[in-house]
C-alpha cells in the first residue's frame, strides 16, 4: 500500500503520525488563515480568531472526554516533564507526603522529580519484572492522608497500561501523556490529568491539564507565576503567549476525532489494530516475544524482541527499507517497538503484521 505524498507508516513513539486530514487543512491555510490574511504561526494570540481556536480546542476536548463541571481545562508549556515538578510544587505540602506508582521510565522520570520537592512513597514498583506489568489500582495499599496519588495510565518504553480508572478514594493524579483520547476515561475518578500533546493530541510544545477546582485549591498563592496553575486558569491558559501553533493542530485533531465517532469508536479501533500485531507476535512461534504481559499490553506502544541483536537490525533495516519507519525499540528494552497513536492507519498495522510474518519465515 502506498500512502500519499510518498510518506511511509511511521510507527514514532512520538512525536507521532498525525492525522493526514488534519495535516491537509493545516496546509491549506497556513499562508492564510481563513481570509485572515495571515498564518496561525503569526496572528497575536489575543485576537479574536485565536481566541476561537483555543476555545474551541479546550471545548472539543471537554467534549471528548466528557469532562464535568468543576473541572479546569488548561493548555501549557513545559511538556508533561515539566509537570513532574509543577505538580508537587504545588501540591505536595510540607510536612506532607506523596505517593507514586511505578511501571515504567516515566513513572521513574516522574519520582525523581517529586524527590526533589518532598516526601515521596513508592507504593507500588514493578522493577522486579522489569516493568512487563502494571497492578489493579484498587489493590495498591495508598498512605493514609498522602497528598495525592501519581501514576502513569500507559508506559511508552515498556508498552504496559492500566486500561482502568481509579476507584478507590484519594486524589488520584494520571500522566495520560501516551494514551489519552485512545478510549474513554471516566474523568470524575481523577484530581488531576495531563498529558504532553506529542503522541495523540498534536505536535511537541504544549501540556493539556485538567484539574479538578476542588485540588486546585489546594494550590499554595506563593507559587511563581509561570508555575501557578490558578494564574493560569484564571487567564484561560494565556497569562504569557501559549503554544499557539501546537493548540491549533490539537485543536484540528480533536474535531478529527469527534467527526470519526468520538472516543467509543476510537476505542475499537485501537484494539482491533493492536490485537493485528499482536496476533503476529503469539503466532510466531516464539521468534517474536512480547515484552508486556498479555493482560496489560499497550494498544498504543507494542513492544517485542527478536532472537538476537543481528537479526533485530536485519528486521528493523529491511522494514524501513519497506516504508515501515522508527521500529528500533529504546534500549532499556531493547528489541522492537511498534507505536500504533490514534492517527496511525488501521492498514499500516496489518502490513507490519504481514511483514513479521513474512519475515520470520524467511529468518
Amino acid at each position: 500500500m502506498s500512502l500519499p505524498y510518498g510518506r511511509a507508516f511511521n510507527f514514532s513513539a512520538g512525536p507521532s503520525c498525525l492525522p493526514i486530514e488534519v495535516l491537509e487543512e493545516a496546509k491549506e491555510q497556513l499562508l492564510n488563515y481563513k481570509g485572515t490574511g495571515v498564518s496561525v504561526m503569526e496572528m497575536s494570540h489575543r485576537s479574536k480568531p485565536y481566541e476561537q481556536i483555543i476555545g474551541e480546542a479546550e471545548q472539543d476536548l471537554r467534549t471528548l472526554l466528557g469532562v464535568p463541571d468543576g473541572y479546569k481545562v488548561l493548555f501549557l508549556q513545559g511538556g508533561a516533564s515539566l509537570q513532574f515538578s509543577m505538580i508537587p510544587m504545588s501540591f505536595l505540602p510540607e510536612g506532607a507526603s506523596a505517593d507514586y506508582i511505578v511501571t515504567g521510565s516515566w513513572g521513574k522520570k516522574a519520582v525523581e522529580a517529586a524527590k526533589m520537592v518532598g516526601s515521596v512513597n513508592v507504593v507500588y514498583d514493578a522493577k522486579a519484572t522489569n516493568y512487563d506489568r502494571t497492578p489493579k489500582l484498587a489493590e495498591v495499599a495508598a498512605t493514609p492522608g498522602a497528598a495525592y496519588i501519581h501514576f502513569t495510565s500507559n508506559e511508552t518504553i515498556q508498552g504496559v497500561d492500566f486500561f482502568e480508572d481509579p476507584s478507590t478514594p484519594g486524589d488520584w493524579v494520571c500522566d495520560m501523556s501516551s494514551d489519552i483520547l485512545s478510549r474513554p476515561v471516566d474523568v470524575s475518578r481523577y484530581a488531576m490529568i495531563y498529558a504532553g500533546a506529542q503522541k495523540n493530541m498534536g505536535p511537541a510544545g504544549a501540556v493539556a491539564v485538567i484539574v479538578s477546582d476542588a485540588f486546585l485549591d489546594k494550590a499554595p498563592a506563593s507559587t511563581h507565576p509561570m508555575l501557578d496553575y490558578r494564574l493560569q486558569a484564571e487567564n484561560g491558559s494565556m497569562y504569557n503567549t501559549p503554544p499557539c501553533w501546537t493548540v491549533y493542530i490539537c485543536g484540528l485533531v480533536y474535531k478529527w476525532l469527534l467527526k470519526t465517532g468520538g472516543l467509543e469508536a476510537r476505542a475499537e479501533i485501537n484494539r482491533r489494530k493492536a490485537q493485528v500485531i499482536y496476533d503476529a507476535i503469539d503466532g510466531s512461534g516464539g521468534f517474536y516475544k512480547g515484552h508486556a504481559q498479555p493482560a496489560n499490553r499497550s494498544w498504543m506502544n507494542l513492544t517485542f524482541t527478536l532472537p538476537d541483536d543481528d537479526i533485530t537490525a536485519k528486521f528493523i533495516a529491511e522494514a524501513k527499507a519497506n516504508g515501515l519507519a522508527e521500529l528500533k525499540g529504546h534500549r532499556s528494552v531493547g528489541g522492537c517497538r511498534a507505536s500504533v497513536y490514534n492517527a496511525f492507519p488501521e492498514e499500516g498495522c496489518r502490513v507490519l503484521a504481514d511483514f513479521m510474518t513474512d519475515f520470520a519465515r524467511r529468518a
